[in-house]
């Protein structure tokens, strides 16, 4: 990862097509050392779960709809998905330097998920409560973050005990991790202890998602 975190600075600081090409090859090295990181925690985090792939992000940017010009990301990520309809939720890793972190969750539900999980909030949060005040989940994540409408969703009383869960229009969670972090040996074990401290989160939503507010089976 050293070799990684060092790329990075320098692209950041020099973030043109004229200087990635001078440095393909170098990139071409730090590339090929990341998929094997981010490969080998999709085969251990599959021993846990059933996942359907992994998706290895690309590092040059959209710069079409972008106010920023610069034509590279300045991290590498990976994403794993789920395999749905039954699994739900989805794990992001993220590799730069001063903002790398593990997370996950539910970045943007469709209309009728979220609708679902804002009506289990609305009918019951014990679930949920009991989740987020897990030892571990407290330690790692702290709290459920996600964008929120300002305020009561149609529909739902802006008075209710749960309208902050209400609320969001996401459901993620992040542990960030330090570069010293990143760069020591036991990076890659944390980062699986990590996602694995997502499970009961995400089986939890999962069950909401392909249930009905009575708790029957949708699939």
């Amino acid at each position: 990862m050293k070799k990684t975190f060092e790329f990075l600075k320098q692209l950041n600081e020099n973030n043109t097509r004229e200087w990635f090409t001078q440095h393909k090859q170098e990139y071409d090295i730090v590339i090929k050392e990341n998929k094997t990181l981010f490969n080998q925690i999709y085969n251990q985090l599959q021993e846990y779960d059933n996942l359907k792939g992994i998706h290895i992000f690309r590092i040059y940017r959209d710069v079409r709809f972008s106010k920023d010009p610069t034509p590279y990301k300045t991290n590498f990520g990976a994403g794993y998905s789920r395999l749905k309809p039954m699994l739900r939720g989805g794990y992001y890793i993220q590799l730069e330097p001063g903002n790398s972190f593990v997370g996950g969750g539910f970045w943007g539900p469709e209309a009728k998920d979220l609708l679902r999980i804002r009506k289990e909030f609305e009918l019951n949060t014990t679930e949920i409560e009991k989740i987020m005040s897990n030892e571990i989940f407290t330690k790692y994540f702290g709290e459920i973050k996600g964008d929120a409408v300002k305020t009561a969703p149609r529909g739902f009383d802006k008075n209710h005990p749960a309208i902050d869960l209400i609320r969001k229009k996401q459901y993620v969670v992040m542990r960030k991790f330090t570069d010293k972090e990143v760069l020591s040996d036991s990076f890659q074990k944390e980062a699986l202890q990590t996602l694995l401290a997502m499970r009961p989160f995400f089986d939890y939503m999962s069950e909401v998602l392909t249930t009905d507010l009575n708790g029957e089976f949708l699939f």
